[in-house]
């Protein structure tokens, strides 16, 4: 049984490349575009079931009679497994199938979200008591467990898309191809925000987790269909190869007889780069995971918003976040070369002013509510594109762009995890200027690291220019 699952996630041989150059040019042509698009919808479709949490808050709160803390908790589950599955799941993902690997993961996912709102059906607070523990102690750990095993299979989505991306397009045409497949968060976000706003108000809480599931489950069956792992399992050459472009020099030097964890040691463990750009993206998802999990909430309690008023405002969030993400990357390949930092530090600036423009903005003025919410959205989505994504996979090697994705990932989602749980705490104990001024100090800090890391980095290129 073991072995034959280990087959069917296992990654497939490279086979005899081909030499019609006509036919690998034409099958290059129809892989890349549908790699690519197969990629974006299966990440817009995970955020279904990762985001519709956070439009459920407000009524899962009052149905469930939980404070902002034990909501908090609930949250933080899944972004602690996240955050280790996501590093784990990196490195497994860069020796799987994508094929097999990404489809597999997102029904799990919508399975998890199916027992995740069962669980509320079946225990009932403040009717029965288990083990000698209140109704409504157990309900809180059983949801968190299955959030938190959602957490796990969401955490697998990310590192195949990754290696995809990696391998299909080569390093010139990267970082325009990594911002356009990188909206998929922000528009993910706001299908599920829209899609969960429009159920809750028609069926109730609970049809935000098994609505969202039952999408996933169709849509990971046709991603089977549509994706395919690297290039040479079809017998394509590499990309580097098929653009005629020279192959980084930290993989020139990767033969095949260096081992895994070997590449692994000297482009993640031991480079201090990554380290940095880990440690700024606990703070990037602080504020990325503060705004989108507890908005819709901060609007509903302080700005006296209509749930679906609400809803509408963080869907313009994380709409407009979309075009801040390509801007990033653009800005960064055309006017900073390549350096990325520079664009970080700007959007993060700009970022702490849209923040405190839409605390100031009370009596709430709808219009500009929706105004500082975009702008919020298209300032995080930056940061948190470069930072931990394309950033990290271009400060190591290809070979392992799964893994460098974990590792940020693994400092990112402690961030989400204390974003979730320390805003609900902040919140109860401060009030919601508390959880503004949280979100903004995290912001600063960030700046600080971008600064050091754009330090480094000129000591560096000195460096390498004196030798």
């Amino acid at each position: 049984m073991l072995k034959k699952l280990g087959a069917f996630f296992k990654e497939p041989p490279a086979i005899e490349t081909i030499k019609d150059e006509e036919k690998v040019a034409s099958m290059y042509k129809h892989w890349r575009w549908r790699i690519f698009y197969s990629s974006f919808i299966a990440y817009v479709v995970f955020h279904l079931c990762r985001k519709n949490i956070a439009v459920a808050l407000p009524s899962m709160g009052k149905a469930l009679n939980m404070s902002n803390t034990e909501l908090g908790i609930l949250g933080s589950t899944l972004y602690v497994t996240y955050g280790v599955g996501k590093f784990i799941n990196g490195v497994v993902a860069d020796k799987s199938n994508v094929r097999t690997f990404l489809p597999t993961a997102l029904i799990l996912s919508a399975i998890c979200n199916l027992c995740f709102v069962i669980s509320a059906f079946l225990i009932t607070p403040g009717h029965v008591s288990f083990f000698g523990l209140p109704s409504a102690t157990v309900l809180l750990w059983v949801m968190a467990f299955f959030w938190g095993a959602n957490g796990w299979f969401q955490s697998c989505g990310f590192p195949p898309v990754a290696k995809s991306l990696s391998y299909w397009f080569s390093n010139s045409e990267r970082g325009t191809k990594w911002s356009l497949w990188s909206t998929s968060h922000q528009i993910g976000v706001f299908a599920a925000v829209a899609l969960s706003g429009f159920v809750i108000d028609k069926l109730g809480w609970q049809a935000a987790f098994y609505i969202p599931a039952i999408i996933c489950v169709v849509t990971g069956v046709w991603l089977f269909d549509r994706l395919r792992d690297k290039p040479q399992t079809l017998g394509l050459p590499d990309i580097e190869k098929y653009n005629n472009e020279p192959v980084k020099p930290t993989e020139k030097d990767e033969k095949d007889d260096v081992s895994y964890f070997q590449i692994f040691k000297e482009n993640i463990l031991c480079n201090p780069v990554i380290w940095m750009l880990a440690i700024a993206y606990i703070f990037v998802y602080i504020i990325r995971f503060g705004t989108e999990d507890w908005l819709v909430k901060y609007l509903v309690e302080v700005k006296q918003n209509s749930l679906p008023m609400a809803s509408a405002k963080l869907s313009s969030l994380a709409l407009v976040g979309s075009a801040g993400a390509i801007l990033a990357g653009i800005i960064s390949d055309k006017v900073y070369k390549g350096n990325r930092t520079p664009i970080n530090i700007v959007f993060l600036v700009c970022l702490i002013l849209s923040l405190l423009a839409f605390a100031a903005n009370n009596p709430a003025n709808h219009l500009m509510d929706y105004v500082y919410a975009a702008m919020i959205g298209m300032f995080t989505a930056g940061p948190q594109m470069l930072i931990g994504g394309l950033c990290a996979v271009e400060s190591s090697s290809k070979k392992v762009a799964s893994a460098s994705i974990g590792f940020t990932g693994v400092f990112g989602y402690i961030g989400a995890a204390l974003s979730s749980g320390g805003t609900g705490f902040v919140v109860d104990k401060f009030g919601w200027n508390g959880a503004i001024a949280f979100w903004c100090v995290s912001t600063m800090i960030c700046v600080v690291i971008c600064f050091i890391l754009l330090t480094y980095e000129k000591i560096r290129k000195r460096k390498a220019n004196a030798n």
